[in-house]
């Protein structure tokens, strides 16, 4: 129960380190004038996914080299694109229907060409990632997490041109500074790395109650640390994208998903490709788990490269693809 406990307390020091980390990334953006497509695909993206970043990065480099943390490692990866590109959807969708009678439309108000462009960075670098997993060559593992890195830093280049200043209205307060409309960049850095520490601090307890709950329950700590971490650490993606749907802002919201899944199937996997194995097989969960992720996201993007929208009900067929990895999972079928 002590071990329980930990787990729970070390997930709620994440998610609102993460709240805090997101709160200050956006307003960094709003003083460094950047767009809207930029404060949610890299920003607001790169900031909610700092728990499920951290987790698998100290579980490899702090692990001391033990299997189970290896483990925890790359199901945390492998966790993050499949949770995003599933999970994360159907919420997003789900919530549009929800507060229909509030937006008044029938389809996502999303900004196509910026959609399109992550979803297919998307399926390009993860499925070149997963790739790498059926690679024994070093040298040619080592070039494709450089290919990553590099396709990364072109995507962030490509989202940072172009558009307007996000304005005040689409953020909170922020947190260290609530009665100040404007506040100084030395409160709102503040803010970050007090929060960047949180993350770190929490990840570690995180990592370590999972090391010690899954040979308890009989469980592998790679299936566990697929399915429980990025449940819990994408809610901060789950909760921004649902506040945005409600005001409308559906370019912010599904930016914020699509964005951290190009982060998460890119500079994540290059370096779990570097410290790791990275080895996959058949019927492995980490494999299953990222084909099921590029078929959610590609049902997504060939919709919207056909019909030129989307409506909630296209984004809700990433509960599908969720429940059916679950259903594989508890009859055993994947390991």
């Amino acid at each position: 129960m002590l071990t329980i406990g930990i787990l729970i307390f070390s997930l709620g020091i994440i998610l609102v380190s993460a709240e805090l980390f997101t709160n200050g990334i956006e307003w960094l953006g709003k003083r460094l004038c950047l767009n809207e497509g930029a404060v949610g695909s890299i920003l607001a993206a790169v900031g909610t996914a700092l728990p499920e970043t951290l987790i698998p990065i100290i579980a490899i480099l702090f692990g001391g080299g033990q299997e189970a943390a290896t483990e925890i490692g790359i199901g945390a990866i492998m966790g993050a694109p499949f949770m995003l590109g599933t999970l994360a959807m159907f919420i997003t969708g789900l919530a549009a229907i929800i507060f229909r009678h509030r937006r008044r439309v029938s389809w996502m108000q999303i900004d196509r060409r910026l959609m399109t462009r992550d979803l297919a960075f998307f399926l390009g670098v993860y499925s070149l990632a997963i790739l790498a997993g059926f690679l024994n060559s070093k040298d040619i593992k080592t070039i494709i997490a450089l290919t990553l890195v590099a396709a990364y830093i072109i995507y962030v280049f490509k989202t940072l041109q172009g558009g307007e200043c996000t304005s005040e209205a689409d953020l909170n307060p922020l947190f260290l500074a609530r009665n100040n409309h404007f506040p100084a960049m030395g409160i709102i850095l503040t803010q970050v790395l007090l929060a960047l520490a949180g993350i770190v601090v929490g990840a570690e307890f995180f990592v370590e109650s999972i090391k010690e709950l899954a040979p308890r329950w009989g469980i592998s700590p790679l299936i566990l640390s697929l399915i429980i971490a990025p449940v819990a650490t994408e809610l901060p993606e789950k909760f921004n994208s649902i506040i945005w749907v409600r005001k409308g802002k559906d370019t912010l919201a599904l930016g914020n998903i699509t964005g951290a899944m190009v982060f998460q199937s890119s500079i994540i996997p290059a370096i779990g490709i570097t410290l790791t194995p990275w080895q996959f097989a058949w019927p492995g969960a980490p494999l299953v788990s990222a084909i099921i992720a590029l078929f959610s996201a590609g049902v997504v993007y060939f919709t919207l490269r056909k019909r030129g929208r989307l409506t909630p009900q296209n984004l809700l067929m990433g509960g599908f693809f969720y429940v059916l990895f679950l259903i594989l999972i508890l009859n055993g079928v994947i390991v």
